[in-house]
């Protein structure tokens, strides 16, 4: 079984509505990229099934971006830190709205996730992006616990960036050898 098929049966037809959210994207020239755990899937050694799809657009673009995935079908939803959109399949097509990541997309790179052409955020912003997420003590415990179970994935990937890890982190963790 491929990555795309094997993600496809994991999101119950979650291919279909990637690829017309990258589409869209494509279609429209924005600038973007994927963050969370779809960019760690590209950075790190084994990929692990999401049913989220976090990814961020320029400051200016969210608008044209929302009313793109709308005219598309997608239905959304707005909460304080994102705009999610749905499809016909389990996956969430989640707009991250937070200004933290805004310049993300500028440094993104083309990559092949779960068979699927996307644009990821660089190692250094996915890196950043799961310590604050991490650090915030507003999501549950089982959130925080899995992005730092993706800054491991991270660092076992790539054992160079363990040095630059904040002390806090470091000592939640292993050293590789």
């Amino acid at each position: 079984m491929t990555a795309k098929r094997f993600y496809d049966w994991q999101t119950a037809g979650g291919v279909d509505d990637v690829m017309r959210f990258v589409n869209c994207l494509e279609k429209a020239d924005l600038e973007w990229c994927v963050i969370g755990g779809v960019a760690v899937n590209h950075w790190a050694e084994e990929p692990m099934v999401t049913q989220d799809v976090d990814f961020v657009v320029a400051a200016n673009s969210i608008d044209k971006t929302v009313d793109i995935l709308l005219q598309e079908g997608f239905l959304s939803e707005k909460f304080d830190w994102s705009i999610n959109f749905k499809g016909t399949s389990k996956v969430s097509l989640q707009l991250s709205t937070e200004e933290f990541y805004q310049e993300f997309p500028t440094r993104s790179v083309p990559a092949d996730v779960h068979g699927i052409l996307l644009r990821v955020a660089s190692l250094e912003d996915t890196l950043a992006g799961k310590i604050a997420a991490w650090r915030d003590n507003r999501r549950r415990q089982s959130k925080r616990l899995k992005d730092l179970g993706d800054i491991v994935r991270l660092f076992e990937a790539h054992p160079h960036i363990f040095d630059s890890l904040p002390q806090d982190i470091q000592l939640q963790i292993q050293k590789p050898f």
